[in-house]
């Protein structure tokens, strides 16, 4: 008899169980970010949320137990350095990252600053990796992590109509680097993935959504016909950061409402 019949089967509970885990979450202030740390926390996880605006963390950490407050800026490498330090020396271990904290902004690419660009690349890609770095070195020492990289469709296709050319090289390098880093860290027990959403509700689309105009496009172009609701990113979560996916690495999972797929 194969293994497959004999094997236990684990409840949907137990699959998706975060108990005694460690997550950082990066751009947990607001938007998808304090939804993942709220996600998270209600599977049993310790969440270290992390973003500039100290005030709205503790405000989440007030509200939601086992939510811990830090003050980082994802673009300096100090703030990343003692984010994963005080996480370790707290807790002893780190068993998830959600590499979340991103920026935007739309501009032509004949205007775009050179400024500007550089400063989405910074934040959006060269930030994910130092990050990723500093926690994959613990998670390699303790042979097991999931790390969770939040991508963009637009890392996937051209964003056009709308111009974003810094966002989508930024959020290109994001799915490629994820490939590189979950094939690299594969047989070392730590898994890299990524999460494409689409056109979800966070401070960066709500002029798009917000708008009657942009939204009647938005309804018109995509196949599920709306905008996605934020509890639709939180099984994308969950299977990516438990048990349920360990044997899933290197891939970027689109939740787009099928916009990828025209």
């Amino acid at each position: 008899m194969s293994s497959l019949a004999t094997d236990p089967v684990a409840t949907p509970a137990e699959l998706f169980d975060l108990d005694g885990r460690v997550a950082i979450v990066t751009g947990a202030s607001s938007g998808l970010g304090d939804r993942f740390t709220r996600v998270l926390a209600a599977a049993g996880a310790t969440v270290v949320a992390a973003a500039r605006r100290v005030d709205r963390l503790e405000r989440l950490a007030g509200e939601v137990d086992r939510v811990e407050a830090c003050g980082c800026d994802v673009a300096r490498d100090d703030d990343l350095e003692r984010l994963v330090a005080g996480a370790l020396e707290r807790h002893g271990h780190v068993d998830v990252l959600i590499n979340n904290a991103g920026m935007g902004g739309a501009s032509p690419a004949e205007e775009e600053s050179r400024e500007h660009f550089r400063r989405v690349v910074d934040v959006n890609l060269n930030a994910v990796f130092v990050l990723s770095q500093l926690a994959g070195r613990a998670m390699l020492e303790q042979g097991s992590g999931s790390i969770i990289n939040i991508a963009s469709m637009f890392g996937l296709v051209a964003s056009a109509p709308v111009v974003h050319a810094s966002y989508c090289a930024s959020k290109g390098g994001v799915v490629n680097m994820t490939r590189e880093m979950g094939a690299q860290w594969a047989r070392r027990g730590v898994r890299v993935n990524a999460i494409a959403p689409g056109f979800f509700p966070s401070e960066m689309t709500d002029e798009l959504i917000g708008d009657e105009a942009s939204a009647r496009w938005l309804r018109r172009n995509a196949p599920i016909g709306r905008p996605g609701e934020a509890h639709e990113l939180d099984g994308a979560l969950l299977f990516l950061a438990s048990d349920a996916s360990t044997y899933v690495t290197g891939q970027t999972l689109a939740i787009d409402g099928g916009w990828t797929a025209r």
